[in-house]
């Protein structure tokens, strides 16, 4: 497989699934016979990776990208003994920095779950192509990554405003929007992956979906008023 099509998600879940150390090995940087050069993305995203590993307590160590040619069988070798041995040194994961199975579980669901929100909020970066390893330590700081989770955005559906048009809730990719025929729409917070589709896709003319930073969103209408009365159904009643 093309290191072009390593998602983070694809690192998160074999971290998650109880894997102590995630290993890829790609083409030499330009030297991708694509023009995509899918190696660059692949770096970036191990760089991403690295920092949000950090950010939940892991040790980054236990992710690396090495980029090599398919003639070089020795480095392969080398590289994948050396990185064994790192993370036989380190240990099962989340035994040596103090994470229990079932937090470090919990801390790598919730960073899964918003995997498609930190590939938006960072997708210029992740388009970077940078040549000198001396750049890759400062893609991402420690400080960038605080930040997108202390301004990590929530969505909500202005109960005045929702006309009940469905079209948050047929473009939602994870169906997180309660919906239904002349129904205030809702949106799952614990559903949501906060990729915004649903503030982007909104009718202008109805401008219903709010971005909330900082704060937790209002709760949920109450069902029972929920239901939309239309201007001429209520006159005809």
């Amino acid at each position: 497989m093309c290191t072009g099509r390593v998602d983070l998600a694809f690192i998160l879940r074999a971290f998650f699934n109880g894997i102590d150390g995630v290993y890829i090995a790609g083409c030499r940087l330009d030297e991708c016979k694509y023009i995509t050069q899918g190696n660059y993305y692949a770096l970036n995203i191990v760089l991403l990776g690295k920092r949000l590993l950090e950010h939940i307590g892991l040790d980054s160590n236990r992710l690396r990208i090495e980029f090599m040619s398919s003639a070089e069988a020795n480095r392969f070798v080398e590289t994948v003994n050396d990185f064994t041995q790192v993370i036989r040194e380190r240990g099962p994961i989340g035994e040596k920095e103090g994470l229990r199975r079932e937090e470090l579980k919990a801390k790598l669901g919730e960073l899964a779950k918003l995997v498609p929100y930190l590939k938006i909020a960072t997708r210029k970066k992740l388009s970077a192509r940078l040549k000198n390893r001396e750049e890759w330590e400062t893609l991402f700081t420690r400080e960038e990554i605080e930040t997108l989770f202390r301004e990590l955005p929530s969505y909500y559906i202005d109960p005045s405003k929702c006309q009940a048009c469905m079209t948050c809730a047929r473009r939602c990719p994870v169906d997180a929007i309660l919906s239904g025929k002349n129904l205030i729409h809702i949106i799952d917070q614990e559903k949501c992956i906060k990729c915004g589709t649903c503030l982007e896709v909104c009718p202008p003319r109805f401008s219903a979906v709010t971005k909330i930073i900082g704060q937790p969103p209002p709760p949920p209408i109450p069902e029972e008023k929920r239901l939309i009365v239309r201007k001429g159904k209520e006159s005809s009643n």
